[in-house]
């Protein structure tokens, strides 16, 4: 169990306070899949960050297993939006890198790395090295760099936000397949509303600086999901409504104060509509 409670996160800077997250109350049972969803600025890598121990609260406490979060710990691993991954090093020794503080022997290292390579698919290139590979590719080897030390929590900040559309999508169906194979704990940043739909068990939405819970929304749909579930389509367009104030608020702060949020009055894409024009 992940407990965070009453957490806030000031910095300073210039002699100045600045502050990015509001008493902050979260839960996250074992297994449950959590996305951090909201507008930029709200808090949420620094939420992450304090949970992998990265950086710490400036009130209230982290949790894990009854134990506080008071810095890094092979409990949690965290994959970047950046691989991150060492040029000098195969994909194999990229995986077994982190393994080796674990003292295994050589062929236990390669073998569970290979198996963790296995899972994301990337059998046929153990012996490539990081600029053979593509972005998607790339994320792949950090995705198994982090389950191959099996930890208990899996931190995600916006894994896939630099990858083409394409990459994204395929790389989403990979992590849930991951996701119901290992039942791991993942706690996900990400500013798509629909990659956290289709993702989530629960959708966490924070609120523009300093960041707090807006809304706890549990994500009722079927596994594997469906693009077009229409109980997926109906909660992306309700985060949506809940977060057109919160956008505007950051649009207002970094642009005009006149500046306003127009919504369409109905969700309808007219490049999909094959009967106009007939």
């Amino acid at each position: 169990m992940l407990e965070i409670i009453q957490v806030g996160k000031t910095f300073t800077k210039n002699q100045k306070d600045l502050e990015v997250l509001f008493n902050i109350n979260l839960r996250v049972p074992e297994g449950e899949f959590i996305s951090l969803l909201g507008p930029s600025g709200c808090g949420k890598s620094t939420l992450l960050n304090m949970v992998a121990g990265l950086d710490k609260p400036s009130s209230g406490t982290i949790t894990i297993s009854g134990k506080h979060v008071t810095g890094p710990g092979t409990d949690r691993v965290v994959v970047f939006q950046e691989a991150a991954l060492f040029p000098w090093l195969t994909v194999l020794d990229n995986v077994c890198f982190g393994l080796k503080r674990l003292g295994l022997s050589k062929t236990e290292t390669k073998q569970k790395a290979s198996m963790t390579l296995k899972k994301v698919h990337l059998s046929k290139f153990l012996q490539a090295y990081p600029h053979e590979l593509s972005g998607g590719m790339r994320q792949r080897v950090a995705i198994a760099r982090a389950l191959v030390m099996d930890p208990q929590i899996l931190l995600m900040d916006e894994p896939f936000g630099a990858l083409d559309e394409q990459t994204r999508l395929m790389l989403q169906k990979e992590l849930e397949d991951i996701y119901l194979e290992t039942k791991k704990t993942i706690l996900f940043v990400t500013h798509n509303i629909r990659e956290a739909v289709l993702l989530s068990d629960r959708i966490i939405v924070l609120g523009t600086r300093p960041g707090r819970i807006i809304k706890d929304l549990r994500v009722r749909a079927a596994r594997p999901r469906q693009h077009n579930d229409s109980n997926l389509i109906y909660l992306e367009n309700k985060i949506m409504d809940i977060l057109q104030v919160e956008i505007e608020k950051v649009a207002k702060e970094e642009l005009d104060d006149d500046y306003t949020l127009t919504k369409d009055s109905f969700p309808w894409d007219p490049d999909r509509d094959l009967g106009s024009g007939i």
